[in-house]
């Protein structure tokens, strides 16, 4: 509880720092596979913009943590206004949960129409649409990987349109992410992305580690030795399949840290004034890749 109230307090802290752009629909006529139309059926995104640059800046769709059932503050709207903060455009997508009764694809279908709506946005939101990464944690690393692997399946037949535009992540950022439903899976984020018993094929083709290909776009990977509730293993096999593909990445495992830490450091993760070094190491490897200013 004290972990929560310190992220939360931290997390609003910076939400004051930057006021976000009004929520915009995923699907303006509801998506056609909606349980409903009450909030937990609605995915938007929500943008947190730099100040005013005379040049478009890179984007960063944003999917929040929370094993497929919630979506965690601090793994959204903090990362967002941090971006914000170092030039850097923070979109944070809210998509359907496995708590709401919704399955895969649903969710894939989310991701990839948030990196399409976020391109459309580009001259609106003074961002440059050929800079446009995807950025995870924990189950919301899974759905960013999923749609790293699993891009050029993606289709939107959804009305309004958007299938002239690419849903293809221009780089991925994935902190301490759920990759696999293997071995090595989280199982709360798997019984809610793929229900009870889901068929062998299905785990297959969302154990994204196996689908890594020459096409999957560059990554930032970074994990806690000590993480009990999502193992390393997740990214050391997600960076080894790209190192057999032949895929750019940075590799980062830093010994301290729980699940879950976000920016947070310190005892627990919560110590709301220190950031955490991997968010040094992210704006260095961005700025290598001309991705930050």
């Amino acid at each position: 509880m004290k972990l929560f109230l310190a992220l939360c307090l931290w997390v609003s802290s910076l939400i004051s720092n930057a006021t976000p752009i009004a929520p915009v629909l995923l699907y303006p006529e509801g998506a056609s596979d909606a349980k409903g139309k009450t909030e937990k059926d609605v995915p938007t995104l929500t943008a947190y913009l730099p100040e005013k640059s005379t040049t478009a800046t890179t984007a960063i769709l944003i999917c929040p943590g929370g094993g497929y059932g919630g979506l965690a503050a601090h793994e959204g709207e903090g990362y967002a206004t941090w971006l914000a903060e170092h030039g850097i455009a923070g979109v944070v997508l809210k998509y359907r949960l496995g708590s709401a009764g919704y399955r895969h694809p649903s969710m894939l279908h989310d991701a990839a129409r948030g990196m399409r709506l976020l391109r459309s946005k580009a001259k609106e939101w003074n961002i440059d649409p050929q800079r446009c990464g995807i950025m995870g944690s924990s189950a919301g690393g899974h759905l960013a990987s999923t749609l790293l692997a699993h891009h050029a399946s993606a289709k939107d037949t959804e009305k309004p349109a958007l299938e002239g535009i690419s849903c293809r992540p221009d780089f991925g950022i994935l902190c301490y992410a759920v990759i696999t439903m293997g071995e090595f899976t989280h199982n709360g984020s798997k019984k809610n992305l793929l229900g009870e018993n889901p068929p062998a094929d299905l785990v297959e083709l969302l154990s994204n580690e196996k689908h890594v290909t020459k096409n999957t776009p560059p990554c930032f990977i970074w994990h806690t030795w000590e993480d009990s509730g999502v193992k390393v293993e997740n990214s050391l096999q997600f960076a080894a399949a790209m190192r057999q593909s032949g895929v750019p990445f940075d590799l980062h495992v830093y010994q301290k840290g729980p699940h879950g830490i976000g920016l947070s450091i310190g005892k627990n993760g919560a110590a709301p004034n220190e950031v955490h070094p991997w968010a040094k190491d992210l704006l260095v490897w961005l700025k290598q890749n001309r991705w930050a200013p």
